[in-house]
């Protein structure tokens, strides 16, 4: 690709970056939140601006979203994804996985839980642990077969468990993301050229300002 053609994909890319936060967004961050004209929001006004409500919560897929697993099998975080979850909790933003395991691995959602960590642990090569503390007890995994993705049942039991709060799903493959978006989540899908790795933290927090 040419300089100039370069420069037309990302001017392109950052227009589609206006156009979405202001389509999904549907107010100013200064109409939301008084004091907000620095376009950064901080969690005390999250929480006046929401009645305290702890909102939103992003979900997330886990293997090539959050985690990479290299061809030896050991497991490390994705690039970008650590810094992303600290940036999440210095906000107090609530995040959740959404992630395929076995059924077998457990009745509940928490001995299914305990069974991924002891499996991604025990070829973890990073050199600062996944933390697992900060997703508390949202991490949903399929009961049977019929629940695993991209059937609809662990958004749906999600949103059950979530209130009023707007929900946000990030994950590499597509047609999950798709199927998030259909359900009603903020959908993004990570590791696409010319977009941040991520939805930018910035516009998570003002997710939480948008009125049903």
């Amino acid at each position: 690709m040419n300089r100039s053609a370069s420069k037309g994909v990302v001017r392109a890319s950052l227009a589609l970056g206006a156009a979405l936060a202001s389509t999904v967004l549907c107010t100013t961050v200064s109409a939301a939140v008084p004091g907000s004209e620095s376009g950064v929001v901080g969690t005390d006004s999250v929480a006046r601006a929401d009645g305290e409500r702890a909102c939103p919560v992003v979900y997330f897929d886990l293997g090539e979203t959050l985690v990479h697993t290299a061809d030896d099998g050991g497991i490390d975080y994705q690039s970008g994804a650590a810094s992303y979850l600290r940036a999440l909790r210095e906000r107090h933003i609530r995040i959740g996985l959404i992630t395929n395991v076995p059924p077998s691995w457990g009745t509940t959602d928490a001995e299914r839980a305990a069974r991924l960590k002891k499996e991604v642990d025990a070829t973890w090569k990073g050199s600062a642990p996944f933390v697992w503390e900060d997703f508390g007890g949202r991490i949903l995994t399929p009961r049977t077969e019929a629940e695993r993705k991209p059937a609809p049942a662990l958004w749906q039991r999600a949103r059950a468990e979530s209130g009023p709060c707007r929900l946000v799903f990030q994950a590499e493959t597509a047609e999950e993301v798709k199927v998030a978006a259909s359900l009603g989540y903020v959908p993004y899908q990570v590791g696409q050229p010319h977009r941040p790795a991520f939805l930018p933290v910035g516009l998570v927090q003002l997710l939480g300002h948008r009125s049903y």
